[in-house]
């Protein structure tokens, strides 16, 4: 099957075919027809799996270009937002429609501006209700609906915002896609309520692979830095992907690197320019780089052979977050190592990483660190071996 088999219109369907894809993922050959037939979808989906065309690319061949809010899509983090309009944008680009980014942290002036001829709303839910206090948007000609990584919004407390918005949009002959990677009761019951007889599709949970080997590394918060740093030094990896939840984070953990003389490090993130993102990706994957300092939003999609270890700056607020990074390395049946700085803040995330891929995650304790002091210390992480010296081929973990 392909996506020319599957109703697009046909700018949507060049725009495809110019980005390079042939042959739809299962999500995407599942619910594209689902939504062309106007149908309520739930899609149970892990994230790396194609939703995000799975659902922008039948809107975007449902609406044609009247300069009023005709798809909403609401997401928890500006991250996601950002991705996520990239991609309507990317195949939306042969329709005239336009694209408003709608986030919080920003002023209000070129999100107003952005309003003013919008096909497509792609937000977070707490900016989306201010703007529609100050109103700058109106839901009156909404057609479709459509609320990703809904189990993170109720993780991260947005449920009471997102039901607001969805009593603000039509109700009458209004599509509503609901996308989430967990269904807890909460959810189902919310999904009940805002949905019309809908139809599931549900894609396998992504596994982590048998090939990598986890650790906590513990530590003070004060120390979060020199841990890092220490990990590079004392860790034979033939290329590294240290993932931060922040832009701004990125940057800094980048800078911090080179200071101390790691000079093939680059970052990755969506305040870069597409080009030199390409440029940055490229070098990795060729060697010029040896470390890619990176996001979430920076990371999903990308398919990059032979990288021998991934690191966790924080440990990551969504376990499914864990999932997708580690799943940069350990792959084609090759070995790889996940390590995550573990701070005293972040013990519950630690505890959903553990629970959400069925397995204890070790403790482990670098050698020849000097440790301030913390609690999470008294569990007796067993300790890091030093690395090998010397030696050639592909870099061995621990």
């Amino acid at each position: 099957m392909g996506f020319d088999t599957l109703g697009l219109s046909e700018g949507v369907l060049q725009a495809v075919q110019e980005s390079g894809y042939e042959t739809p993922t299962p999500i995407q050959a599942q619910a594209i027809p689902l939504i062309l037939e106007g149908r309520d979808v739930i899609g149970a989906s892990q994230t790396g799996t194609g939703k995000t065309a799975a659902f922008a690319l039948p809107s975007l061949s449902k609406i044609h270009k009247i300069g009023k809010p005709q798809v909403l899509v609401l997401e928890p983090t500006r991250e996601l937002a950002h991705q996520v309009a990239e991609q309507f944008e990317k195949y939306g680009k042969h329709t005239g429609c336009k694209v408003a980014l709608l986030y919080g942290g920003v002023g209000y002036g070129n999100q107003t501006d952005q309003l003013q001829d919008a096909d497509i709303v792609v937000a977070t839910p707490g900016r989306l209700v201010d703007l529609f206090y100050r109103g700058s948007m109106r839901f009156g000609e909404l057609k479709v609906l459509i609320l990703d990584e809904v189990d993170r919004m109720l993780d991260m407390g947005f449920l009471p915002q997102v039901r607001k918005i969805v009593n603000l949009c039509p109700w009458e002959g209004r599509q509503t896609l609901f996308f989430s990677a967990t269904m807890p009761p909460a959810i189902q019951t919310f999904a009940m309520w805002c949905l019309d007889n809908p139809v599931e599709v549900e894609i396998a949970r992504r596994s982590v692979a048998k090939t990598v080997s986890h650790a906590f590394y513990p530590v003070s918060m004060d120390q979060r830095d020199d841990l890092l740093l220490a990990l590079l030094d004392q860790t034979d990896y033939h290329s590294v992907m240290i993932f931060t939840r922040t832009r701004k984070e990125a940057d800094q953990v980048c800078a911090m690197i080179k200071d101390k003389s790691h000079d093939k490090v680059v970052a990755m993130h969506s305040d870069i320019n597409q080009s030199d993102r390409m440029k940055a990706l490229a070098g990795f994957k060729e060697g010029k780089y040896e470390v890619l300092v990176a996001t979430d939003v920076a990371a999903r999609g990308i398919d990059i052979s032979g990288v021998s270890h991934v690191i966790n700056y924080r440990v990551p607020e969504n376990a499914e977050d864990y999932v997708h990074r580690i799943g940069r390395t350990g792959r084609a049946e090759s070995e790889g190592d996940a390590f995550t700085i573990l701070t005293a803040d972040e013990l519950d995330f630690a505890k959903s990483v553990e629970v959400f891929i069925e397995q204890d995650i070790p403790r482990r304790k670098l050698e020849n660190f000097d440790y301030i002091y913390t609690a999470l210390l008294d569990e007796n992480p067993a300790p890091l071996r030093k690395k090998r010296k010397g030696g050639g081929g592909r870099k061995r973990r621990r």
